[in-house]
């Protein structure tokens, strides 16, 4: 292991180093955004990690007593995973990005990277997942970087307790990427008051500037781009679910969220015209879908499915999934999301909500932490003009910023990978 950090620890500062002055010292294939963010890393670019890690499933019980809706039943328990090494090291806990599970390809990519550097993982699903929802989300209603943060702090208290016994652990450490960076700052810092773990370093992968502006990029993305624009939406989505039947009919075992896009994407490439703007909307359309529909029905909200229809564990929901594929995200945050923390306080205004939605609600404190890193990507297609100035400007030597890889589409590229392992690997002991 003291080899293998080393080494990655001087890629990493040498890598670093050639960023700075020429994009020409990195080679990932793809310089459009939109291609690197679908297709992701093809295999033969990826670095080399262990094809097998002895990863063990769990589940765990937050709210015993909360009633589940039987068409909810099987997400009452919380799914996680994790991987020990037989004697002392640091744990790492991972949060997924918005809508995927611990389990999801990205997450597994970084299982295995870290569990190759030597490091304890515990992997947890993102609060916009249906199962944490349902299993582990306090209020039920997903969206707000501290109350969700708060249940995955919670969450992750629960797993180290059921663990700890068994797992010698030297430092504790935390990382997420996407919707789960950013969330992983708002830990932290709860972290800081708490002390549960006091976590030694903190890095964001690909995280938003602010959730409610990288959310509007994704709707748009699908809304402006379906060929022969909304009225065609049927037709577009009735392509993609078909794309979906053939990637299981292929073989391949992936959830109808987010992850699929990217399998389907390449068995039907040769055959697809469709933009790839609106493949990656229609992939966050989706994973939005799942988590409004899992929203309505556990909180009773009545958004679409009526407040006094009970649905069942057999029931069909096919037509609420056609209405809910058409709603955006605005929709959910008008319609659901501000009504509920206006319930709770009705002075509280849209414009105060969307600022709390930010990482610049913990400017002083992100840029003022030496715990904290960052890994981005010029090209992030989830962020505004000038976001990634203000992420450069925010962690300074601190950020490593790649010159092209879309959203998180380069994580399983081997620069990306020295970045990320070499981070943690750089603690002075």
């Amino acid at each position: 292991m003291e080899k293998l950090t080393r080494r990655i620890t001087i890629n990493s500062v040498i890598m670093v180093l050639f960023l700075g002055t020429s994009s020409l010292a990195y080679d990932y294939p793809f310089a459009d955004p939109y291609v690197a963010t679908v297709v992701g890393t093809p295999t033969e670019y990826m670095e080399a990690l262990p094809s097998d890690v002895p990863v063990k499933f769990e589940t765990l019980q937050m709210f015993p007593e909360r009633e589940v809706p039987g068409i909810l039943w099987n997400l009452d328990e919380l799914r996680y995973s994790y991987i020990r090494q037989k004697g002392p090291a640091p744990l790492i806990f991972m949060i997924a990005g918005t809508g995927a599970n611990f389990n999801s390809p990205k997450m597994q990519e970084m299982q295995k990277a870290f569990y190759q550097a030597g490091y304890h993982v515990i992997s947890i699903s993102s609060p916009t997942h249906p199962n944490f929802i349902v299993a582990a989300s306090t209020s039920g209603v997903p969206g707000h970087l501290e109350e969700d943060s708060a249940d995955l702090y919670k969450v992750m208290q629960a797993i180290w307790q059921k663990h700890q016994k068994k797992m010698a652990v030297t430092d504790f450490f935390l990382t997420g990427y996407s919707l789960g960076a950013a969330q992983s700052a708002f830990i932290a810092r709860l972290d800081e008051q708490e002390k549960a773990f006091n976590f030694r370093k903190v890095l964001l992968i690909n995280p938003p500037v602010s959730l409610y502006n990288s959310v509007l990029i994704l709707d748009e993305l699908l809304d402006f781009n379906i060929p022969g624009g909304m009225d065609n939406f049927d037709a577009f989505y009735g392509r993609l679910v078909n794309a979906f039947a053939d990637v299981y009919a292929n073989g391949e075992n992936v959830e109808f969220n987010n992850d699929f896009l990217y399998r389907a994407y390449e068995f039907k490439k040769p055959q697809s015209d469709d933009p790839l703007e609106a493949l990656i909307g229609i992939s966050f359309r989706i994973s939005s879908a799942n988590m409004v529909f899992t929203t309505d029905v556990l909180t009773k909200a009545g958004y679409v499915v009526p407040k006094n229809l009970v649905l069942r564990r057999h029931d069909n929901v096919t037509n609420y999934v056609k209405v809910l594929t058409r709603l955006s995200f605005l929709d959910y945050f008008r319609g659901i999301f501000l009504p509920h923390f206006q319930a709770k306080d009705p002075s509280v205004t849209e414009a105060q909500l969307i600022k709390t939605l930010s990482l610049r609600s913990l400017d002083g404190y992100l840029r003022n932490s030496a715990k904290f890193g960052l890994i981005g990507n010029e090209d992030d297609v989830i962020l505004l003009p000038g976001e990634i100035d203000y992420l450069r400007d925010l962690f300074g030597t601190r950020a490593t910023i790649f010159p092209h890889g879309g959203h998180c589409g380069n994580m399983a590229y081997p620069d990306n990978v020295s970045a990320m392992v070499g981070f943690f690997a750089d603690v002075k002991n």
